[in-house]
């Protein structure tokens, strides 16, 4: 019997955790979607992202994101705090680079929230992150969803509509592409796109090297 030829990627020499990029046009449910499978999924962290916006009705700080000042936020990009950071909107968003490389080297599969920007920032830093873009089945339903969210005016969400239709030129980026048209399918699909990327080569190599070891040794 021929053996098994593996080749181990030096890349996968040491166990890390996966990275999974989460990126979509306001509307699209995104947050919904991100926060039902972190309830059916213990094994995935949720990076929190600072922001110089304004905490929304319910959101506190700490747990949807770190709520800073302008000042403090434009101090922590000086000093290359942020792996990626972006302006949205008039306002600014940015990634702690210590807490997520620290997860990571930990072995702790973790989930960031960005828009394309920081995607593609994130992505030239860490290419082995896995990058998911959930759409709208159409800019009317996007439009629609806003509207009914009762949380901005119409300039604003005009504003978000035309920046979606920018977004979305940027969907062939990503690995995985998720329609939200039914929330429980896209759940459904996200959830797949998940566990389907665990199974990667250099993915399972890093988690059970001891499987691998057995392979090439019979």
């Amino acid at each position: 019997m021929t053996k098994p030829n593996l080749v181990v990627p030096t890349s996968v020499a040491v166990a890390v955790g996966t990275l999974f990029i989460v990126s979509a046009p306001s509307g699209a449910g995104k947050t919904t979607l991100v926060k039902l499978l972190m309830e059916h999924d213990a094994a995935i962290g949720h990076s929190i992202s600072y922001t110089t916006r304004a905490p929304r009705t319910g959101e506190e700080n700490g747990r949807e994101y770190h709520f800073v000042d302008i000042q403090s936020f434009l101090a922590m990009r000086e000093r290359g705090d942020f792996l990626e950071w972006a302006e949205v909107h008039g306002n600014f968003y940015g990634t702690s680079r210590s807490w997520l490389l620290d997860e990571m080297r930990a072995g702790r599969d973790t989930l960031l929230e960005i828009d394309w920007q920081g995607a593609q920032q994130v992505r030239a830093q860490i290419p082995q992150a896995i990058s998911i873009f959930i759409v709208p089945p159409s800019i009317a339903e996007l439009e629609r969803r806003l509207r009914g969210r009762g949380q901005d005016s119409e300039e604003v969400i005009q504003r978000r509509v035309a920046a979606a239709l920018g977004e979305l030129r940027h969907v062939e980026e990503f690995d995985f592409v998720i329609i939200n048209n039914d929330l429980q399918e896209a759940l459904e699909d996200l959830a797949a796109a998940v566990r389907a990327s665990r199974l990667k080569f250099s993915r399972q190599h890093a988690r059970c090297p001891e499987v691998f070891r057995f392979l090439a040794s019979n």
